[in-house]
């Protein structure tokens, strides 16, 4: 049976999570972006490809070449400014400013294809002015997909920022003296990373909690346990 037919009430995603099931199984979170984080990000796009447009310009004074060349960068950068970040990256800079990543709707990076669609299809999502066809659209679809998301079946997503890494207060590796099981290992482990964000109080009372039966009391006991904690991760 999937994964999916197991969730109960709570587990039920919240109004902007979406949950894709694998093919390995696996639940895939998808947090999709609403109307008013698009459109600031649109916003910031739209600032620098008018910068682009302004830098640009000049070339309209030569004739000839100078023209040609000017509105070909025209033509590249309404048209094809979108693709090529989305094809890079998976976000423009207006999108990666605001935390935003365009994706298929199973989760995988958007391909060429779906990114040529849903961009020429911004004509559609203007109409009749002011991107008024596509706003309509991410009001009324449940995942705030514009006309050329549904075309292409591409999502616009929150992307989560990376997880920095953890690291233990490195102590001599103490062995521990008697076996524990996974889950006080795994308790041990997570008090040492926690422990620089601990007063020294709270570290002692945890430690103590973790070992007391060991004999070790106060500081002593928050001391012995990131040895024991290096010696779980470095030095078995």
């Amino acid at each position: 049976m999937p994964a999916s037919e197991h969730r109960t009430p709570i587990d039920t995603p919240i109004d902007t999570l979406r949950i894709h099931e694998t093919p390995e199984g696996v639940d895939l979170e998808l947090r999709v972006a609403g109307p008013v984080v698009r459109a600031a990000a649109l916003a910031i796009d739209t600032l620098l490809r008018a910068a682009l447009y302004l830098a640009l310009t000049p070339l309209l004074t030569f004739s000839g070449v100078g023209i040609g060349l000017a509105l070909l960068g025209f033509f590249l950068l309404e048209w094809f400014y979108p693709v090529f970040f989305e094809l890079r990256s998976g976000s423009t800079p207006g999108k990666r400013a605001m935390g935003l990543a365009v994706v298929h709707d199973d989760g995988t990076p958007v391909g060429p294809a779906a990114s040529l669609i849903r961009n020429l299809l911004r004509v559609a999502d203007f109409l009749p002015m002011f991107y008024a066809a596509g706003l309509a659209s991410c009001l009324l679809d449940r995942d705030f997909r514009r006309l050329g998301d549904l075309a292409a079946g591409t999502l616009v997503v929150h992307v989560e920022p990376p997880l920095k890494p953890q690291s233990i207060p490195e102590r001599p590796p103490i062995a521990l003296p008697l076996h524990l099981d996974l889950a006080t290992q795994q308790a041990v482990l997570a008090f040492a990373e926690r422990s620089p964000r601990l007063s020294v109080g709270r570290r002692a009372e945890l430690a103590e909690v973790l070992i007391g039966p060991l004999g070790h009391r106060g500081k002593a006991a928050a001391e012995a346990l990131l040895g024991h904690a290096n010696w779980l991760a470095h030095g078995r």
